[in-house]
């Protein structure tokens, strides 16, 4: 009997005895590992470990599912809760006050002072118009005040004369009364016939008109004089009158020099030139006033519900860097659109509704550097505290 033996594999090798007697009992075979056997007891620890990784790994996501969604709602809680405080806005612009500028008088620009966006104060004459009218004007008018001053003493001298021819009036009178008394006496003791009395008579009457004459020379030199005899000159109408003209052209003469109204920039100066004409009330010029500077925000309607007059507001401006601290200055009286030109009509069927708008004014401190580098039109961005959170306003504080 031929036996054949399959080469062991690596690790597998056995070792086999034959006895060569062939009545005796099938050889014993006995398998012995080699030394890498033990391996199936080795491996029975690294065999539970993947087991007890995954309930660790699902351990932990339980609690990540569980910890991280209940952390996110209470701190959005908290942030919900804790907010509503402040209200902001960015349909906010820098506002300064823009004058006009016009000659009161017309005339020709004898001189320009000033150029486009120079920085100029009170006072500061910008251009000026030929002042050679104005001052013949005001000569004339000086020239007439003297002449009514002149009139007032001719009327009081007037009023003196009508006393004196009253006086001389009554004095003629009273000596015809007592001749025409004289004989009618002696007409009466028939003594004289009575066609004496005719002449005496005459006289009396004539006499009685002379001083009825003198007395209404009187009245109407006490009217000139304004109803009173012992008016001062300069109280007289007519001289009050030519004291107006001596004013008026006086004022003319002092606007042909235009001047600014308040310290700030002036602009729109480029088109004035010496010869050129100006007529009254043209506007030929611009200030803007560096002065006073508000921000006008406008907020809308639905966050308008806690703001009041006084509380703090910051304000920053996409030209400059920092923070400006305000406070609110006052609120609008009505939306922007009632001040529009051509009102919106909702009357009709096709409406949507728009949240509205209402302006509210900003006040910021006058003598802070970084506000004078504000220019008007300029967008800002600002924040109003108004003291109130969400859990406030849910709890009524």
């Amino acid at each position: 009997m031929n036996a054949r033996a399959t080469e062991p594999k690596a690790g597998d090798a056995t070792v086999v005895n034959m006895r060569a007697d062939k009545s005796a009992p099938a050889p014993e075979m006995r398998a012995e590992k080699s030394a890498p056997a033990p391996q199936p007891e080795a491996t029975a620890p690294a065999a539970q470990a993947p087991a007890a990784a995954p309930r660790k790994r699902g351990s932990r996501r339980l609690i990540l599912m569980i910890v991280v969604p209940l952390v996110l709602i209470a701190g959005g809680a908290y942030f919900w809760l804790t907010g509503g405080r402040y209200e902001d806005t960015d349909n906010a612009y820098v506002q300064q006050s823009k004058v006009s500028l016009s000659a009161d008088i017309a005339g020709r620009i004898t001189a320009v002072n000033v150029g486009e966006n120079q920085d100029v104060k009170a006072g500061t004459v910008l251009f000026t118009i030929d002042p050679q009218p104005y001052q013949i004007a005001l000569d004339q008018a000086n020239a007439a005040l003297a002449s009514a001053r002149v009139n007032v003493q001719q009327l009081k001298v007037s009023f003196a004369t009508a006393q004196v021819q009253l006086r001389s009036a009554e004095a003629t009178r009273d000596i015809q009364q007592a001749s025409f008394d004289r004989q009618e006496a002696l007409v009466k003791q028939a003594v004289a016939s009575s066609s004496t009395l005719d002449a005496p008579k005459l006289a009396l009457q004539q006499a009685q008109t002379a001083v009825d004459q003198a007395t209404q020379q009187v009245a109407a030199a006490t009217a000139a004089l304004g109803g009173d005899p012992n008016i001062a000159i300069d109280q007289h109408p007519a001289v009050l009158a030519a004291q107006a003209q001596v004013e008026s052209a006086q004022r003319d003469l002092s606007k042909t020099q235009v001047v600014a109204p308040a310290d700030g920039i002036v602009s729109n100066v480029s088109s004035l030139n010496v010869g050129q004409f100006v007529a009254a009330g043209t506007t030929i010029a611009s200030l803007v006033e560096t002065d006073g500077t508000w921000v006008e925000a406008n907020y809308k309607e639905t966050q308008l519900t806690d703001m009041k007059v006084g509380q703090p507001a910051v304000v920053t401006v996409d030209a400059y860097p920092g923070k400006l601290q305000g406070t609110i200055e006052s609120l609008g009286a009505a939306t922007g659109s009632e001040f529009s030109l051509i009102p919106a009509q909702n009357a009709t069927g096709n409406w949507v509704k728009v949240v509205q708008r209402i302006p509210v004014r900003i006040k910021l401190p006058a003598n802070d550097p970084e506000v004078a580098l504000l220019k008007t039109g300029m967008s800002a961005n600002v924040t109003v505290d108004t003291g109130r959170t969400t859990l406030d306003k849910m709890t009524g504080k």
